[in-house]
């Protein structure tokens, strides 16, 4: 069965799922063997890879010692394509649709092919969604793009719908690493009426309380990177145990 497929699963059985964001500029590769330890003790189903500034070859690195560690999904979640490693399971295949530069809409898509094509990566189409937080995140700066106001919801809901019928498999709602504040649990409950497809959310959630009213407000698949990168206790919250 495909990661896709996976969610698809999972998303009928009001199953939900969390995935740990690691990125390769922030993450130390010699303590892998304990990080993996710690995420096989909590709920985590999913690792995810990638972070908008990456230096070349050291998402490959880390990917290649990962698999080698753990059975999870890696999926690649890569802020250009440079940081398409062939040893992943999947890559989510970002279109920036929250923005209007047509280098994150289309361009980079493009520029990414000829780096697919000798790899055998599940290619998951996902429309993302930069949704304001508080502050300027790395997205922003890189992609020269605003994110959404957090208080359009219907905007939101509108985009994520757009996502939908252009084909988008996914939508990922993203406050950003780092974020002062969570995507607003109102938004992600408009955003999910609408959609037939599986919503992903992340940035800003910091504690167990925020995962699970992430996954009550609707969101089928959470990201947490940040709380790890601060708070190595963080595992301790989401040890395995009925969550949500």
């Amino acid at each position: 069965m495909t990661v896709y497929n996976d969610i698809l699963s999972a998303k009928a059985e009001s199953k939900k799922l969390l995935a740990i964001l690691i990125d390769p500029d922030k993450f130390d590769i010699d303590l892998t063997s304990q990080f993996i330890d710690n995420v096989h003790k909590s709920i985590a189903t999913h690792i995810f890879v990638g972070g908008s500034e990456v230096q070349v070859e050291v998402t490959q690195h880390l990917v290649f010692k990962l698999k080698s560690l753990t059975d999870l999904p890696i999926v690649l979640f890569p802020g250009d394509v440079t940081q398409i490693s062939k040893d992943a399971d999947a890559i989510l295949f970002l279109s920036l649709i929250s923005g209007r530069n047509p280098k994150y809409l289309i361009e980079k898509q493009i520029e990414a092919v000829s780096y697919l094509k000798p790899t055998n990566l599940e290619v998951i189409p996902t429309g993302y969604i930069l949704i304001e937080n508080g502050k300027e995140t790395a997205v922003q700066k890189v992609t020269k793009t605003q994110p959404i106001s957090n208080v359009l919801h219907q905007l939101v809901a509108d985009t994520a719908k757009a996502g939908e019928l252009l084909g988008k498999k996914l939508i990922y709602l993203e406050a950003g690493s780092g974020a002062l504040h969570p995507v607003p649990l109102a938004m992600i409950t408009a955003v999910k009426q609408d959609l037939t497809i599986p919503l992903i959310v992340g940035g800003g959630i910091r504690s167990k309380k925020q995962l699970v009213d992430a996954y009550n407000a609707g969101a089928d698949l959470v990201v947490i990177g940040t709380a790890f990168e601060e708070d190595q206790d963080f595992f301790n919250q989401i040890k395995k145990t009925k969550i949500g």
